[in-house]
This record gives structure tokens, sequence and C-alpha cells, in this order.
């Protein structure tokens, strides 16, 4: 009887198609090196959400999601802010003629790309307004946000990921080396004001005598949209971090709130699917399905207002100019993905288009002791 059922199974096994064998192969593998498996490939067609699942297992499990966190995160604040939206710096002082009289204070609402190359856009803009010297200091304004500088979770995480995040940052909080500042304002004090200097304007530091404040010039970030593609791009935890305060006006918790609120509303997905403490993916609290991802991925890619912004934002394997990690020639341009690490953690979700022409969206998050080769070699199968 028991060689009766075995022969049975085996029978029923080759009725699989082979492509499905593959993908149970997949599965059971990592599942017997202990790993936990949340993936899924579905049609990409408009329609009803998330469209027909193709292949998939555990699609509704919430695992630590890493980086591909990022694709909640930046298309919820696309819809939400608008792609052209800028944040603007305020730079504040006392002026007589063209002369500030006493202390020029910069007032940060969330900027994240406010580089040295910007600062010095910045300070021509104030020479054009006719400022030629400021008698007093450079001074910060970091009022806009509250006094929490790391995310919900981030103890438990690496610790020399993200610098604090301030609504007045330099160089994402980091010196000319590339090392993370604990306490970055002195520095970013004395670039803008080595930076001002550089372009002719006169910065006397002398003891402020006071008057009343006006505004002297709205310096704007790039607009939303350029700011999304280097967040996803180059996967810019301290970015995406500076605008989820920022959509909160100043507080993590609302941020986070508010995308969740926002994806409630817009898709049906609620807080236990949107389960999320900050916007990059560091915390190892965060808990997201494959099904969630493709969900929104789905939804990007057929929503005209933000969609081609946030789909161009994504990394596409073969296509850009610089090396990426995975090389496999026979899948240049034809996956367009947000990847996702941490120690333990292996994600990627994106889109892809098969050989044959068609488009598909996937989702893959493997928590345990995997390895890249485990993601590529499931996308590559359902590529190719």
């Amino acid at each position: 009887m028991k060689k009766y059922f075995v022969s049975i199974w085996m029978f029923l096994a080759l009725l699989l198609p082979v492509r499905a064998q593959e993908f149970q192969a997949w599965v059971k593998g990592l599942e017997g090196r202990g790993i936990k498996v949340s993936a899924g490939i579905w049609e990409l067609g408009s329609g009803e959400l998330p469209g027909k699942l193709l292949e998939g297992y555990q699609t509704n499990l919430g695992l630590i999601p890493a980086s591909t966190t990022k694709v909640i995160s930046t298309y919820a604040i696309l819809r939400s802010m608008k792609p052209n939206t800028v944040v603007e710096t305020d730079l504040w002082g006392t002026r007589a003629g063209d002369t500030v009289t006493g202390d020029l204070v910069l007032k940060g609402a969330g900027d994240p790309f406010l580089t040295s190359e910007r600062l010095w856009l910045m300070a021509k803009e104030l020479r054009g307004r006719g400022i030629v010297r400021v008698l007093g200091r450079i001074r910060l304004d970091q009022s806009a946000f509250d006094t929490q500088r790391y995310g919900t979770g981030w103890e438990n995480t690496s610790a020399n990921t993200t610098p604090p995040i301030l609504p007045l940052s330099v160089n994402f909080n980091r010196d000319d080396k590339g090392q993370i500042l604990r306490d970055p304002e002195p520095l970013a004090v004395e670039t803008i004001t080595r930076i001002f200097r550089e372009t002719g304007l006169q910065i006397l530091g002398q003891p402020s005598n006071g008057g009343e404040l006006t505004k002297l010039l709205a310096f704007s970030s790039p607009p939303l949209r350029t700011l999304v593609q280097e967040i996803n791009k180059y996967s810019n935890n301290f970015m995406i971090e500076m605008l989820v305060k920022r959509l909160g006006d100043g507080s993590w918790a609302k941020g986070i709130q508010r995308i969740q609120i926002f994806y409630k509303d817009v898709l049906d997905l609620d807080a236990n699917q949107i389960f999320i403490t900050d916007g990059s993916g560091l915390s190892k609290e965060n808990r997201l399905s494959a099904r969630t991802l493709v969900t929104v991925l789905r939804s990007a890619w057929n929503d005209f207002e933000v969609g081609p912004e946030f789909v161009a934002s994504l990394k596409i394997i073969g296509g850009e100019p610089w090396e990426l990690s995975v090389k496999d020639p026979n899948l240049a341009r034809r996956i367009r993905c947000k990847t996702g690490h941490l120690a333990g953690v292996n994600s990627v979700c994106g889109y892809l288009q098969t050989l044959d022409g068609k488009l598909k969206v996937f989702a893959i998050i493997l928590n345990g002791n995997a390895q890249n080769d485990d993601v590529w070699s499931m996308v590559s199968h359902w590529a190719n």
C-alpha cells in the first residue's frame, strides 16, 4: 500500500509544470536551511489588486523587508506631497541695505539634499538679492522637527547606518570622509560659513545686536521626483527619513501614521499589512509581505499621476551607469527593482519582462541566513 501511494505521488508530481516544480524545490531548499519565505509573482495588467497570482508561497506572511520598505514610503510620499513639491530652507536676518546687521539664521524644513554644491547656489542667490555682508555669524534653526533624532527600532540594527535626522542637515550629516557625525551642527555651521565666504559674502562674526528678523531668501530643494529617484536608486536611508518627518510635520510617528492612513484610504491595506516604524527599512520591527509589496507596486504602475516618476526611481538591472551586484547579462534592462539587505534579511521586489515580452510584478522576502543568489536565482527563473 505504501509503495502504491508513493507511485501515485510521483505520478502527480510529473503532471505539475516543470516551472512549478522548480519553484517548490526552491522554497523547500530555503526552508530546509531555516529561512522564512514570502514570495510570489503576479500578472501586472490593470484590474483587481494585486492581480492574478502565477506562483507564490506564503504571500501574506509578514517578514522583515529591509530596504524594500522604501517602495511603501516613496510611493505614499509621492502621492501625498506630489512630484513637483520642493522643501524650502529659509534664511532670516535683520537687513539694512546690503548688510545683515546681526546673525544670518538658516531655518531648516527637511531638505534632504543640502550638499556643499547647493550651499554655493544658496549663497549666490543671497548675493543676487543684494546682500554682500553679514555682521554676525551663521546660526541654525532646527525647530521644524521634534527632538527624536533616530528612528524607532534602530537600536536593534546597524548603529553606523544612518546619521541623526535634523531639519537643517548639510552633506547628509557626514564629514568629508563620509563618516557619520553624531553632532553634525558645528561642522554644518563651519561648512556654510566657509562656502558663503568663498562666494564673496563677508561673514564677520561680530556679536549680534538683535533687531527684527525678516525672511531674506527661501532656497528650494530639488523637486520631490528627483529626491525619490536618489532615494531608490542609491537606497538612501537618510533622505527618506528626512521626508517621512517632513510628511509628519516634524514627527516620525505622525509621518508613519500618514503613510498608513494613505494606504488604508487608497488600497484598503490596514496597519497590520503596512506594519512599519520607519521609511527606510532599517528597523527590524517592520513587517511586510510579498503580497503587500506587489499590491503597492501594481498600484504605482497603473497610477498616471505619479507612477512614471516612481517606476523611473527603481534600479534597472544592466541599465545603470554604475556597477550593480547582479551581473546576469540575460536580465539586462528587463528588471526594474528595489532590493533590501540587513543582517539576516535579503529581499527584492519590482517589475520584470519575460522573454516573450510579458510584464510581471514580483516580490521575494527571505529572513534567515540567505544569500543574494537565493533571491536572484528565482528572479532569473521567473524572467527566463
